[in-house]
Order: structure tokens, then C-alpha cells, then sequence
């Protein structure tokens, strides 16, 4: 056993953190946002939009099309998620479930069952805005199934990423304290996925909680790859993106590395969007903008990974150090699916996310003694 790391810091810094988490993963998800289909919008193809704009390298939210054939293949969403258009966040699945696991421990509490949480599912959140696993598991909660089969019943998509964007307020709630936050994850996880795919909620968790007491963005992947199986393709996908930044190599080349030996698995799959993920934390190197930057530039499910790097990168520099450019246009307004937080205020869910945490034990939790 290695010694614990410091404890969080005081009360004001520490609400500073998951305030810039949230930030971070809203800001994250707009930038993705527009080019989120993987199919469409490879790396190469990005930054070509990039080029034709004159935005590379990019240091803000993505510009409008400079022709009508980027702009055709867009999202739809692209005019209210570009720069000068933001006008508050858009409605999008991977803020909808950060907000219902907020909902879910002030509901429940952090002793939570799995079945509470397809229970809230069912409560809260409408069908329509539900995506590949969750569509599939919240279809078999309303034909009676319960946990894990709600997982595993005629559900192809049980490794790929949906569960991974649900990570952030078990994070966020548990500062310091990876395999506390993974547990939890791990918890939520199973009613929608197996696998790679239940790894990818636990590591994001824990990758989160890492990052408020890590001194390096380096130092928080270590100890979530702590908490994941290690002989899972996750980890070597995330142990091998670590390698080969190690070794010098551009970031351009790691992700072309990886996207050969990924191949097959397709853009929404766990495993090629964690190597996406970790490659723009690590050469993102604790930056906000370089961070989520890269990130989307890799392509792949842009904006959950943009939202994913965004949550790290916030808790890593706190709200305060998060360029204005990337805050103030989001109007500390959020727009979600989930029924009565339509409109609330990014502050407020802050605020309510640190009362979580201070309820345990009279306080943030300390750290693991990992």
C-alpha cells in the first residue's frame, strides 16, 4: 500500500472543482456536439472543416461551416452549438444523465439499488431521449424485466459507451476516493451494460474522483486503471495510449495507431472512444482548451468524449481557471429531457452536488488509501 494522497482542499475550492466539472462537461459536450456522428465525421475530415474555416489550431467552440457541404453535414443542432450562436446549453443525453444521477442521490441516497435507478429512469426521463443500451434496457423495465437482464435481453450495445456518460456526479460526489466512486458506478452501470462497457462507467468515475487530489492528469489515469479488471480490453486500450505517449510519439500517430488496432468494433463502441479519450487527456496535459480540443478532434462519439474530458479537465483547474471563452456563452442555463430540471441553473446543480458530498460523514470524503 502506498500512502494516501492530501485531502481535498477547503470547502470554497472544493465547490470551485465540481462547479468546473460541470462547466467542463457541458462546454465539452457543445464543442462535439455538431460533429457527434463518427461515421461521418472522422479525424481527418474535422479538421479539414477546421482548415476550410481557418480555425486550426482550435482554441474555442467550433465555427460555422465555410461551405454549404460542411454545413449539410452537420447535426442539425450545429446553429445553436457554434461559436457566436451559443445561447445556453442544448438538450443532450450526455448532461441528461449527469443531471439524473444528481436527481438519483438526492432521491436515494448513495446506498442506491440498480433497481432505483431504472425505477427513476422510467420516472423521469422520456423514452424518445433514450439511445442504443438505455433504449433497450428501459424497454425491457417496461416489460417487467429486471436486473441484469435488463442489460443483456436482446441488447447488442452492452459494451459500448452510453453507461461511461453517466460517470461524472459519482465522481464529482466522492473527491479523492476512485474506488468509492467506481462501486457506485458499477452500481448504475449493470442495468444497462456488461463488460468493457461497465468498465468504462467505473473508470470515468474513478478518473473523475482521482482528478481532484491527482497532481497530474498522468496521476488520475493511474489510479482509475487501479480500479478496473486489468487484464480487460479496456485497460490495455488505455495502458497502450499511455505507452505510446510515453515514448514521444505525435498525437496524431497514437490515434492512427490505435484507430487500426480498434478496428471493427464502430464509432460508439467503449473501447476506441476511451483511446480517443485518454489520448486527449494525456497530450492535453492539464490545459482546459488543449483538452477538450483534441479530444473532439479525434473523432469518433465527439461530444460524449468532449463532455468526458470537459468533466476531468474542469475538476483538474476548477471553474475559475476555465477561459470565459468556453463559460459565459452557456448563460449558466442548462436545457435537459429530464422531467423538472428544464432550465435550472448550471450554479444550482453545483451547488447541490457539493451537499451530496459534505452529507457523507459530515463532510468531502477523504481520500483512498489506494
Amino acid at each position: 500500500m502506498t500512502a494516501a494522497m492530501p485531502p481535498v482542499g477547503g470547502a470554497p475550492e472544493f465547490a470551485d472543482r465540481v462547479l468546473g466539472g460541470w462547466l467542463g462537461r457541458i462546454a465539452g459536450n457543445m464543442l462535439g456536439k455538431p460533429v457527434e456522428q463518427g461515421e461521418i465525421w472522422t479525424r481527418e475530415r474535422i479538421d479539414g472543416y477546421l482548415r476550410r474555416a481557418d480555425a486550426l489550431p482550435l482554441t474555442d467552440y467550433l465555427p460555422e461551416p465555410a461551405t454549404e457541404e460542411d454545413a449539410r453535414r452537420l447535426r442539425p443542432e450545429w446553429r445553436a452549438c457554434v461559436r457566436g450562436r451559443i445561447h445556453g446549453s442544448c438538450r443532450d443525453d450526455d448532461v441528461d444523465y449527469a443531471i439524473l444521477g444528481l436527481d438519483l442521490l438526492e432521491t436515494h441516497g448513495f446506498g442506491f439499488s440498480t433497481e432505483q435507478v431504472g425505477d427513476l429512469w422510467l420516472l423521469r426521463l422520456p423514452y424518445l431521449q433514450t439511445f442504443t443500451a438505455e433504449r433497450a434496457a428501459y424497454r425491457n423495465l417496461t416489460a417487467g424485466l429486471r436486473p441484469p437482464l435488463t442489460a443483456t435481453y436482446d441488447n447488442p450495445y452492452q459494451e459500448w459507451i452510453g453507461a461511461l456518460i453517466r460517470a461524472d456526479v459519482h465522481g464529482w460526489t466522492c473527491p479523492g476516493r476512485p474506488h468509492r466512486a467506481a462501486s457506485l458506478a458499477r452500481r448504475d452501470a449493470v442495468l444497462s451494460h456488461t463488460g468493457n462497457g461497465v468498465y468504462g462507467e467505473m473508470f470515468a468515475a474513478a478518473l473523475i474522483s482521482a482528478a481532484f487530489t491527482a497532481p497530474t492528469v498522468r496521476h488520475a489515469l493511474a489510479q482509475a486503471l487501479a480500479v478496473v479488471p486489468p487484464r480487460s480490453r479496456l485497460v490495455r486500450t488505455v495502458r497502450r495510449v499511455v505507452a505510446l505517449h510515453d515514448t514521444g510519439l505525435a498525437w496524431e500517430d497514437t490515434l492512427t495507431t490505435l484507430a487500426r488496432e480498434t478496428a471493427g468494433l464502430g464509432w460508439i463502441h467503449v473501447v476506441p472512444n476511451i483511446a480517443v479519450l485518454t489520448a486527449g487527456l494525456l497530450y492535453g496535459d492539464g490545459d482546459f482548451t488543449r483538452t477538450v480540443t483534441l479530444t473532439v478532434r479525434g473523432g469518433l462519439d465527439t461530444d460524449s468524449n468532449g463532455a468526458t474530458a470537459g468533466s476531468v479537465a474542469g475538476v483538474l483547474t476548477g471553474a475559475a481557471a476555465i477561459p470565459p471563452r468556453w463559460t459565459e456563452p452557456l448563460r449558466d442555463t442548462v436545457r435537459s429531457a429530464v422531467f423538472g430540471f428544464d432550465g435550472v441553473r448550471i450554479s444550482e446543480l453545483a451547488e447541490r452536488t457539493v451537499r451530496l458530498a459534505e452529507a457523507q460523514d459530515g463532510g468531502p470524503p477523504g481520500p483512498d488509501a489506494l
